[in-house]
């Protein structure tokens, strides 16, 4: 059986797929052939890999979605439309690895699939030796797992078995919002500086170019002339697809610009951008609660319960890709820069960083104890954490909102207005949510604020109403009208 993969309606896919770039990166709208054209890699980079000393050519990808239903439903049936089992190869289900060994004789290609809602998926990604890896729907990964592939990719095969071979990362996306790791990475560029320096130390390459180090390919819009894959679209796609759709959804999936719209089912649907976000800062006397989620993306969020009662959230400080020494370090300096050492400081984390890492027989704790930083194990039960947040958002004090999130807390805002939300299950019937809220960028710093407010106030949720009793700010009130009313467009 063969492959025919036509690039004659898609030229960005075919300057893509000519490019050797380290890190590549696709973006565009809904149904321009991305995912198609990211598989078509796999074979292709397979097949072009040099002869190991017994003749045969090898090599080992890394398939990666941000969760296991997305991964199954999407990206594996796709592999497998392209490459299907029963005629290139075996597919192991239980061990989710597709041995390739019919594209070309004396070839084998691996193909791991990960999905980084399993812990078990993200403790093999730390410890893999790949060829390369693609990230599929790379908007929705945290980009610490780009950095973290990095240092994963050219390992397999051994240079000294089989000589020198391209390696890399590559990457598809419908577009990110404009605030996003993706967007500095590609647009502004913000691994330049670094680049050049290595360069100019001798630690790289001389010949590297930038654009051979990190390249993006932008297709055209569905609804321009210029529009890619038509010929494997229905007549009228886009046009039929922009019906009853919001501007902003249109600009994503249609037209392939950045921006940002709320998909899923909210996590907190009670939080009003307009009523709970407020400029207050802390004020004097009072404990700073500095709270911790740790993991790739180690995030940490600044509160304060005020003299009156109201709880303010009003600094964050999140990373991408942070060892937890170099993560501590950085709290110590931005509360020493910010307080002076004029408060107390009270600290609750994860339990998770009480327990030894395989590579460090020191615990997240103990990192943080070595450096002033005395972290007790906040409590451990999602719904419990989540209903602490949602406690204070729909509770009044003299009038005033419980929960105040300051303007500077971006990555906690956001994900207030969408980014932190439960999945959409594809399963026939009534709508149905994961039960667990994505792990994105938004996720880790909202994880960080529960433990610390679930310290405060978990003893008055033992009778805590189930998560769709949303009391009332006060009669009539309307959650969904006043956040559509929101003054805020900043997102």
């Amino acid at each position: 059986m063969n492959i025919t993969f036509d690039y004659d309606d898609a030229p960005t896919l075919l300057d893509f797929a000519q490019s050797d770039a380290r890190i590549r990166g696709i973006r565009g709208p809904l149904g321009s052939g991305k995912s198609s054209a990211c598989t078509i890699e796999i074979a292709q980079r397979g097949m072009a890999m040099p002869r190991m000393q017994d003749g045969v050519r090898r090599s080992r990808y890394a398939v990666i979605r941000n969760t296991f239903t997305e991964l199954r439903d999407t990206t594996i049936r796709t592999v497998h439309q392209w490459m299907p089992p029963q005629y290139f190869g075996k597919f192991v289900e239980s061990k989710h690895s597709y041995m390739i060994k019919g594209l070309a004789p004396a070839t084998e290609i691996e193909v791991l699939y990960l999905a980084l809602d399993r812990p078990e998926d993200i403790s093999k990604l730390l410890s893999l030796e790949l060829t390369g890896a693609w990230i599929n729907e790379a908007r929705e990964v945290p980009w610490a797992i780009v950095e973290a592939l990095q240092g994963r990719i050219g390992r397999f095969p051994p240079v000294s078995n089989s000589g020198p071979y391209w390696h890399g990362i590559w990457m598809d996306t419908n577009p990110p919002d404009s605030d996003s790791a993706w967007y500095r990475f590609f647009e502004k560029q913000a691994w330049l500086p670094s680049f050049q320096q290595a360069q100019r130390e001798g630690k790289m390459g001389p010949s590297m170019r930038p654009e051979e180090y990190a390249a993006q390919f932008v297709q055209p819009s569905g609804a321009s002339d210029e529009a890619e894959n038509l010929r494997n679209l229905k007549q009228g796609y886009y046009n039929e697809l922009a019906i009853g759709k919001a501007k902003e959804w249109v600009k994503i999936y249609i037209e392939g610009d950045y921006g940002f719209i709320a998909e899923g089912k909210l996590v907190y649907p009670e939080y009003s951008d307009r009523i709970h976000c407020q400029a207050v800062d802390p004020v004097a006397g009072s404990p700073i609660i500095r709270s911790y989620d740790w993991g790739l993306t180690p995030a940490c969020a600044l509160s304060q319960m005020l003299p009156d009662g109201r709880w303010l959230v009003f600094d964050e400080i999140v990373s991408e890709n942070m060892s937890a020494d170099e993560f501590i370090q950085n709290v110590n300096e931005h509360c020493n820069k910010a307080f002076n050492g004029q408060v107390t400081f009270e600290d609750y984390g994860d339990p998770a960083g009480s327990q030894r890492a395989q590579t460090d027989k020191r615990t997240c704790f103990d990192i943080a104890e070595a450096q002033g930083i005395k972290i007790e194990p906040s409590i451990q039960d999602p719904k419990l954490r989540q209903e602490a947040v949602r406690k204070t958002l729909r509770t009044l004090v003299n009038g005033e909102p419980q929960f105040i999130l300051h303007p500077r807390c971006q990555v906690l805002r956001k994900g207030f207005l969408g980014g932190y939300k439960r999945r959409r299950l594809q399963v026939p019937g009534v709508e149905r949510y994961s039960e667990q809220p994505d792990k994105t960028i938004h996720s880790h710093v909202h994880d960080a604020l529960q433990y610390g407010m679930v310290q405060y106030f978990a003893p008055a949720l033992t009778n805590a109403p189930r998560e769709d009793d949303y009391p009332d700010f006060g009669s009539g009130y309307d959650y969904a009208a006043e956040a559509s009313r929101s003054e805020y467009t900043g997102y």
